[in-house]
């Protein structure tokens, strides 16, 4: 299937707008070429009358010249009112649609994709589509239609006339756009895939600008970015050009066959074949005639733009999710008892496996705290728990009933997660808290946020919860949106909790108020901590420590601390 089949297949749901809107379109259209076809004869049959003193029926063609009017003006603004409804409606469906099929990819099939890259695809890949249905489909089938129309009305006059028009619709319908698209293939192509890049180095260097200036680096990405600018420029300008070109080319046609017909029309004319009128009708009728073919070369030559915008979101949208969801899910287990058994996990292309033979069992409010150097495998596991990798071998159990057979989405429900990278919507702090509980009140915000010890801060804000927290949550510290973290996992009341180094990188004081609000997030509830901080190791039940991705030893934190590796993984030999 093309990916312009793929794309019709997409817009199904409004194709009854879109041949809404091309009927309107072929109406306005007849209605201009025959305003003109007809106002041509009416004014030389005047003439003629007036000439011969004879008499004619003006009322009929100046009731088809008045109803021509009309409706090539309101056509006009019909069309525009219904095509654009339909484009519109149509971007609106189709990133719905592309969001929909990055969310099984996320987060494991989009990491090798650039942030800028993907906001390229969604936003500026997608609006490139609008070409498609206004500027190519339209046109194409207007042209289609019209031009047989056209052809057919001549020949019922002449068929000489006839053909010379056929041939010149032809050669500037169908062979003119076909070199234009040929002329525009490769900057097509090109202007894509720059401005994607541009985008791209413009977020780079707009989040990284501190790193630039540091470094003396931002004068160097600065001539990046130009050359990328001057790339698109000089695209743009061979677009410039080839659209001048076909402009001229289109206008060469029409006038061509005004004068073809005009040449070949008047011997006939001498020779009584055809009469002064519709000699002039069909003059006019060939120049209007080329309004039906003018957009196709401009049309054809935004064609491969469009093609390669469609090409970057269906290549995106084809990838296969790194988990297979099952066709009939099983029900959710009772209780959350978890147990790990015999688990190997590689990522794709990776020499080594990220975790091998790894087992653990964990009753229903056991804690377990698992330690290692980076790379070990600790945040992998999470992405096994939460389901956004599968296992290459072995089995995760949720209260005995395998994660394989239960829905990504239902597992999830199940978990609540506070990272060290606590993510914070570009909202006020109650609508980040509602992410995990939607229908909370104020009151059961406040008394989470109690818990999470960050009320008495928020109290003291301007806005209270009403509060936006800025981009990424620019406008509150890391220990304050840890803390708000810690607050949605306790709305949020799911069963198991994995908490990912929540404490790192915060001073003291800040750590330990946040360990005793983690404490109460803790209470009644499985829980797997990543950590190396032994104030929150020896409140735990069980710590692995892991390895190369193996669990190299078990124990408590007072049993292990007798271990000269584990203390010097946790910085106590320094």
């Amino acid at each position: 299937m093309t990916d312009f089949m793929r794309l019709w297949q997409l817009f199904r749901p409004y194709r009854g707008l879109i041949i809404t809107g091309f009927i309107i379109a072929l109406i306005t259209l007849v209605a201009n070429v025959t305003l003109l076809a007809i106002s041509a004869w009416f004014i030389t049959a005047m003439a003629v009358a007036g000439s011969t003193g004879s008499a004619m029926n003006y009322f009929t063609p100046a009731g088809i010249i008045r109803a021509s009017a009309i409706a090539r003006t309101g056509g006009r603004y019909l069309e525009r009112l219904i095509t654009h409804d339909a484009t519109l409606r149509q971007l609106a469906a189709l990133r719905v649609w592309f969001y929909q099929q990055l969310e099984p990819l996320a987060p494991a099939r989009l990491q090798a994709f650039h942030s800028g890259d993907l906001l390229s695809r969604i936003r500026a890949d997608v609006d490139a589509l609008d070409q498609f249905y206004v500027r190519v489909l339209i046109p194409t089938a207007v042209a289609f239609i019209a031009g047989i129309g056209f052809v057919l009305f001549t020949a019922w006059y002449q068929i000489q006339l006839a053909l010379v028009l056929a041939l010149l619709l032809i050669s500037g319908g169908v062979l003119l756009p076909m070199f234009t698209r040929r002329l525009a293939i490769i900057p097509g192509q090109r202007l894509v895939t720059t401005e994607a890049a541009l985008r791209q180095a413009t977020i780079d260097g707009t989040q990284g600008l501190a790193e630039l200036l540091v470094c003396g680096a931002a004068d160097t990405h600065a001539a990046y970015l130009n050359q990328l600018s001057q790339q698109l420029i000089a695209d743009q300008r061979r677009y410039s050009r080839i659209h001048g070109i076909t402009h001229g080319g289109v206008s060469l046609h029409a006038h061509l066959a005004l004068w073809a017909v005009l040449w070949l029309g008047l011997p006939m004319l001498q020779n009584g074949q055809i009469l002064p009128p519709q000699l002039a009708m069909l003059a006019l009728l060939a120049l209007g005639s080329f309004e039906a073919i003018a957009p196709l070369p401009s049309a054809f030559a935004q064609l491969e733009t469009t093609r390669a915008a469609a090409r970057r979101l269906f290549s995106l949208a084809d990838l296969a999710p790194a988990v297979i969801e099952p066709t009939t899910p099983a029900p959710l287990p009772a209780t959350v008892s978890l147990q790990i058994q015999q688990l190997y996990f590689h990522y794709p292309d990776a020499d080594q496996p990220a975790l091998a033979d790894v087992n653990l069992t964990l009753s229903p409010g056991q804690h377990v705290a698992i330690v290692g150097a980076t790379g070990s495998g600790k945040t992998s596991l999470f992405n096994l728990l939460l389901k956004f990798w599968s296992p290459t071998s072995g089995a995760i159990l949720l209260g005995g009933q395998s994660l394989a057979e239960l829905a990504s989405e239902s597992v999830r429900q199940q978990i609540a997660l506070v990272s060290q990278q606590t993510y914070l919507f570009n909202t006020t702090i109650a609508e980040n808290l509602r992410l995990a509980a939607p229908n909370a009140t104020l009151a059961e915000l406040e008394d989470a946020c109690k818990i999470a010890q960050i009320h008495d801060w928020i109290a003291t804000l301007p806005d209270g919860y009403a509060t936006w927290v800025g981009e990424t949550g620019v406008r509150v510290s890391g220990g304050q949106a840890r803390r708000i973290a810690i607050a949605r996992a306790l709305l949020k009341n799911a069963p198991l909790l994995l908490l990912d180094e929540p404490t790192e990188g915060l001073d003291a004081e800040t750590e330990r108020a946040l360990m005793l609000a983690l404490q109460q997030l803790m209470r009644g509830r499985t829980t797997i901590l990543i950590t190396h901080r032994p104030v929150a190791l020896a409140a735990m039940d069980e710590v692995l420590v892991l390895e190369h991705g193996r669990i190299k030893t078990r124990g408590t934190h007072a049993e292990l601390v007798r271990d000269v590796n584990y203390t010097r993984l946790l910085g106590l030999n320094d």
